[in-house]
């Protein structure tokens, strides 16, 4: 049965190939929503796989493309169902592998909107740093622009991976790469005040005592803030100036590395430093760059404008 073997998949994503928390949950979504949808169609509550063919994966498609989901949403739901019948193909699951021949959908991609340097320091003065939480989302915010982190990376950061005397961090990004990366001297001044501030060893100020020693970043209870966690402060925080829905921990990346660029950092130092496996990935700043140049040549250039 389908179920079983997307278990076995999951299960093979978690120990083989070590996959993060967040890949094996959004494979195990594309595939449920998969399985939910054959057993919609069917008679019977399940289909064996090797019964599955390319017309059922081109239908599912279909309705996604029906009920109004984005050409990334299908994109990706493909590529994991591409994942798992490559594997069930290797396991000798199934004969042939109905995916093989199958066009992803064309991705528009998006030019990322970083914020100006006004902007950045509008949302760096956001939190109330007079408590303990409030110094929290400034250490994070400064993190984040410091050294251009994945939200995930944040969370997952203990103790023991910063070295504020060297102003170095070690990262786990994706694949569980490890990395190490510079940080400002001002990320660490925030680091160092928020670590050693007398409060994480209280119950005080609406927040509970350290109960994690190994994780820097803390939620109220004490234990390791979640992303999830992390990703709401952000909101929260940006509501009162209206930047809700458009800034995110991603924006503050996007942010940093267009910034870098355009005080003359090199694309490949970019990439080190933000973790991306391919500099194709790191080109996109250089569009960002020339956009944001061209708009302020436009803005200010007093020939600019038609007489």
């Amino acid at each position: 049965m389908i179920a079983t073997a997307i278990d076995k998949f999951i299960d093979y994503l978690k120990i083989v190939r070590n996959c993060s928390e967040h890949t094996v949950r959004n494979y195990s979504i594309d595939l449920s929503a998969f399985n939910e949808y054959l057993k919609s169609k069917t008679a019977t509550r399940e289909i064996c796989l090797e019964q599955i063919d390319r017309k059922h994966i081109r239908e599912f498609l279909a309705n996604l493309k029906k009920h109004g989901r984005s050409n990334k949403t299908i994109a990706r739901r493909l590529a994991a169902l591409r994942t798992f019948f490559k594997y069930a193909n290797e396991q000798k699951i199934i004969d042939t592998n109905p995916t093989e021949t199958l066009d992803t959908p064309k991705i528009d991609k998006k030019i990322p909107n970083p914020l100006s340097y006004d902007q950045i320091q509008i949302v760096f003065n956001l939190p109330d740093t007079s408590t303990y939480l409030g110094l929290r989302d400034r250490t994070i915010l400064e993190l984040f622009y410091s050294s251009g982190l994945r939200i995930s990376e944040l969370a997952a950061l203990n103790r023991k991976d910063i070295d504020l005397k060297n102003q170095l961090i070690k990262l786990k990004g994706k694949g569980k790469k490890e990395r190490i990366v510079p940080i400002t001297p001002n990320a660490a001044s925030w680091i160092h005040q928020y670590l050693d501030n007398p409060e994480r060893h209280l119950d005080a100020d609406g927040h509970a005592a350290q109960q994690d020693e190994a994780a820097v970043f803390l939620n109220k209870h004490g234990t390791r803030l979640s992303t999830r966690s992390i990703d709401r402060n952000f909101k929260d925080n940006l509501k009162r100036i209206g930047f809700a829905g458009k800034v995110t921990p991603h924006t503050i990346r996007h942010t940093i590395a267009t910034h870098w660029l355009e005080k003359g950092m090199d694309l490949k130092t970019i990439q080190v430093i933000l973790g991306h496996q391919s500099l194709a990935a790191t080109t996109i700043y250089t569009q960002v760059s020339t956009k944001l140049k061209k708009n302020v040549y436009d803005k200010t250039h007093p020939r600019a404008k038609k007489i």
